[in-house]
């Protein structure tokens, strides 16, 4: 369930409720009594995903999941280290 921030109109008194989203919205101003509450609009919480079982790759699509990030894989074409000259 949310946390909805409320501002009454009249008195400017703020309060957070934490109520179902299918709940009315609160109308009566619980410091002054005056039906003059509103729910104010919320930015939200960003979500972050740390630790082991989170991937880049999880809650993507097209192109940019086609490649999995990390380390990058070594060149196959690499030269052979030079032969040391035998006296």
């Amino acid at each position: 369930m949310p946390t909805y921030d409320y501002l009454c109109k009249s008195c400017g008194h703020e309060l957070e409720v934490f109520q179902s989203m299918t709940a009315r919205r609160l109308r009566r101003c619980p410091k002054c009594g005056k039906a003059a509450l509103e729910r104010q609009l919320g930015a939200g919480a960003g979500v972050l995903f740390k630790g082991s079982g989170f991937y880049k790759t999880d809650y993507c699509s097209g192109s940019a999941c086609s490649k999995p990030s990390g380390k990058a894989e070594p060149s196959q074409d690499k030269k052979a280290p030079p032969k040391k000259a035998e006296d």
